[in-house]
């Protein structure tokens, strides 16, 4: 049987997982480097991954292992179902490999059957909670397009209008139709039928990220990343 690779960059739950999936006789690691190690030394590697670490998450690592091994096995480990990774990870699977995807709050039980299914049987497998999210992604009318996507990132990082024309090279025109679309997309606008007064009620750039919150399109930790990506461009203006 293939060797695995398991990689998390929290100790305790390295160690959990080892002991879960020891048929396997995993090989632990605990950044993406560490993982991109131990994959090379082996042809199409099954790897088990956490999404959110630091210096690079688990969608970067499978990004970078598909490029070179499009056959390898991913196994996503994580407590998180954001529709952000979902979003993501849709852009990258292979044609010709399988994955899984499933949540941390599952028994152990349920872990080794979705490596199982995964590595054994070459069979993909999705937690119940994220097949819905994947569902939503794929419907036209739900799903932000790129661009959509990135005016949602700006107006949670604060960008005004003219701001997020200057870093997106738009127009203020097209800035604000992007956001209208964007609004509209998230059902942050107001119902036609409310009256002006009510419509006075609610802030619509406010309301579309309370909504991306609300649906895992934006969280903290992504927004972290970005907000160090805002610091470099801001500099880089001056």
């Amino acid at each position: 049987m293939k060797k695995l690779i398991i990689t998390d960059d929290n100790p305790r739950d390295r160690s959990y997982l080892a002991d879960v999936l020891e048929r396997y006789s995993p090989t632990v690691t605990a950044n993406i480097k560490e993982a991109m190690d131990a994959c090379a030394e082996q042809d199409d590697p099954w790897l088990v991954t956490d999404i959110q670490m630091p210096n690079g998450n688990g969608i970067e690592l499978a990004r970078q292992l598909w490029e070179k091994q499009p056959s390898a096995r991913i196994l996503f480990w994580s407590q998180h179902s954001d529709e952000l990774y979902i979003r993501e990870l849709a852009k990258l699977i292979p044609a010709e490999t399988v994955y899984g995807y499933v949540l941390k709050n599952n028994q152990a039980e349920t872990i080794l059957r979705a490596a199982q299914a995964v590595f054994e049987d070459c069979q993909c497998w999705i937690d119940p909670l994220v097949r819905q999210v994947q569902a939503r992604n794929k419907r036209s009318s739900d799903t932000l397009s790129d661009a959509q996507y990135d005016v949602l990132v700006d107006i949670a990082l604060g960008l005004t209008d003219n701001t997020i024309a200057e870093r997106r090279y738009l127009s203020r025109r097209g800035v604000q139709n992007r956001l209208q679309s964007l609004y509209t997309k998230l059902g942050a606008n107001i119902d036609h039928h409310d009256t002006a007064s009510d419509a006075e009620l609610l802030n619509v750039r406010t309301r579309a990220v309370s909504i991306a919150i609300q649906r895992g399109l934006i969280n903290a930790f992504e927004l972290t990343e970005e907000e160090q990506l805002l610091k470099d461009w801001l500099v880089s203006r001056k």
